[in-house]
């Protein structure tokens, strides 16, 4: 077995509970166009694939709406603007994040959320950690891809078999897959453990405080 030398975590419902400041922008730019609005649940059920993706479910009709790239920009504009409103870190997170740099693990963000978001989050919420956080930009693949979490891995010197996957969502599992590296699910996020397990999940943490002990028991 190879030595645990990194964890690479998923953001919008694996670190943070961004969902009420998701769904507040989204509906800002439905609103100024006139569109209907969504509710916070319909919200979580989009989210996981990338913010334009998370428009084209939330605009009726998607990208054949006249409108949606003038709602698109809408709404990447707002949520520049009021992405720390109300989102937090889970609780439990960032001691979590204590204990595994106490335990001398490199750390890592990995999201289909617009690069600008991540970046600025991880400084806000992570700035004592100094993780590396790539999300979506446009010269590299966005998850299932495991594009992200490679150079993720190649900025923090580590071997794919050498690191661990947090993440919440289906899309998460399927990257872990995809990068060859084991996953952990996790149960506070944006969905249930029934629809984890049909998309092949194996290792699930209720909370942030059983992450640790999981890692000591999955083989890498």
């Amino acid at each position: 077995m190879a030595e645990l030398k990194a964890v690479i975590f998923d953001l919008d419902g694996t670190l943070l509970d961004t969902l009420e400041d998701l769904t507040d922008s989204v509906n800002e730019a439905l609103c100024a166009y006139g569109r209907p609005v969504k509710t916070i649940r319909q919200i979580q059920t989009y989210v996981g694939n990338g913010i334009r993706n998370l428009m084209e479910r939330s605009v009726e009709g998607g990208e054949a709406d006249p409108d949606f790239e003038h709602i698109f920009q809408a709404f990447r504009r707002s949520y520049q603007e009021n992405c720390r409103n109300k989102t937090k870190p889970y609780d439990g997170i960032t001691e979590l994040l204590r204990t595994l740099e106490s335990d001398g693990k490199k750390m890592a963000i990995v999201s289909n959320k617009a690069d600008f978001a991540v970046k600025e989050l991880n400084e806000y919420y992570f700035k004592e950690f100094g993780m590396t956080a790539i999300g979506e930009r446009e010269n590299i693949a966005r998850k299932p891809s495991p594009d992200t979490v490679l150079e993720a891995l190649k900025e923090l010197n580590v071997k794919p078999e050498e690191a661990v996957y947090i993440g919440d969502s289906e899309v998460d599992v399927e990257t872990a897959r995809n990068a060859k590296i084991p996953c952990i699910s996790v149960l506070w996020g944006f969905r249930e453990k029934d629809l984890l397990l049909s998309h092949g999940a194996e290792y699930f943490a209720r909370r942030p405080d059983e992450v640790p002990g999981l890692l000591k028991n999955i083989p890498v």
